[in-house]
């Protein structure tokens, strides 16, 4: 079973900045992509940065630019810097294993980390 507990969420101001934190249970992380979901009050929940093993990493247009997914494979832990958040990047966050070219979600998504960007 694999368990991803996701924190580091709040209230900021747009212009402001955030770190998630995303603790994975379970196999190492440290031959997997990994990605970072976010889903918009009522939108569909979409990929908006994954890492390689290697450390690449890809990012939606969005988000290009202002945030980075790093890793910590010792800890088995994946995290998002937020920087000049927008109040389209409101929503709850999640990460998850992925897998292929197709970019397979691996295990139940955990509970996210909500994220609100308001004046």
């Amino acid at each position: 079973q694999v368990d991803y507990v996701e924190s580091g969420g709040g209230l900021v101001q747009p212009g402001g900045s955030l770190t998630l934190s995303c603790k994975v249970s379970g196999p190492s992380i440290i031959s997997d992509t990994m990605g970072w979901y976010r889903q918009a009050p009522g939108k569909e929940r979409e990929l908006v940065a994954r890492i390689r093993s290697s450390g690449n990493t890809n990012y939606d247009e969005s988000v290009e630019g202002r945030f980075t997914i790093s890793r910590d494979n010792a800890k088995n832990t994946v995290y998002l810097q937020m920087n000049n958040l927008e109040t389209a990047d409101t929503g709850s966050y999640y990460c998850i294993r992925l897998r292929g070219i197709s970019l397979i979600t691996i295990g139940s998504w955990g509970q996210g980390t909500q994220v609100t960007v308001s004046s």
